[in-house]
Parts: structure tokens; C-alpha cells; sequence
């Protein structure tokens, strides 16, 4: 017998958004010039491949995410322990509000997501670069 599922993930995005920073593409243009302000990327490399990146983002695959803000895990990398402001970003924004919110829940603050995503930004006019690991 297959299970019930009880929230959705378009109810899950929601409740995240409620609890997190939604920016727009322009907000995030401005918040770039800001040197204490970091794009993380959360895409799969393949995304950035074929699409390009947003220049400057640092790439963190959403798999990883928690272990590397985590300062007690293996994997923890030393940027999530900077004081800085962390703008989170995927294709369409659905799943940086919820690594938002879990970075959030984490400790790391501040934290947003741009709400429309990648394809926002390219739709806005946003620069691209080409991914290059």
C-alpha cells in the first residue's frame, strides 16, 4: 500500500518563503555589490554547464549544503563560518527557499533567496558567465 503523503513540497516551499527573505532579481543586483554578500548557487553542476552561472556565485551542490555549513561535520567549509549575508538560488525557487530555511534553521544568518530563480535573473537581464569547475 503506497504511503499518504501529508504536505506537499509546493506547501513546504510556501511555508519556507513565509519564514525566509524573498528577494527580487534587482534586489539581489543591488545586494552584489556588497562584498559581504555571497551568491550561493545550489543547482546541479549539470544546470551549470549547460546554462552558465551567475558571476561571482560559489557553487555549493544542494546535497551538500548542510555539511558544509555545519562547523562540526568533515566537510564544513570555513565561507559558512564568515560573517556575511548569504543569497541562495536555484532554478526557479523553489528549492533555495528551502535550502534557505534550512540554512536558517541552522544558525546562518542572514539568509535569503532570490524568489524567481536562475531563469529570473537570465529572464531580468541578468549577466551570465560560463561555468568553469
Amino acid at each position: 500500500m503506497a504511503q499518504e503523503i501529508t504536505i506537499g513540497v509546493k506547501q513546504m516551499v510556501e511555508a519556507a518563503k513565509a519564514e525566509i527573505e524573498n528577494l527580487s532579481v534587482e534586489e539581489t543586483q543591488e545586494a552584489k555589490h556588497d562584498p559581504d554578500t555571497i551568491v550561493v548557487d545550489i543547482r546541479d553542476v549539470r544546470e551549470l554547464q549547460r546554462e552558465g552561472r551567475i558571476p561571482g556565485s560559489l557553487h555549493v551542490p544542494r546535497g551538500m549544503l548542510e555539511f558544509w555549513i555545519d562547523p562540526k561535520s568533515p566537510y564544513h567549509k570555513p565561507i559558512f563560518a564568515e560573517d556575511r549575508k548569504f543569497i541562495f538560488h536555484c532554478a526557479s525557487g523553489w528549492r533555495s527557499a528551502l535550502a534557505a530555511k534550512v540554512a536558517q534553521d541552522m544558525g546562518l544568518k542572514p539568509v535569503a533567496h532570490i524568489e524567481t530563480g536562475f531563469s529570473g535573473w537570465m529572464k531580468a537581464g541578468g549577466p551570465v558567465e560560463e561555468y568553469k569547475k
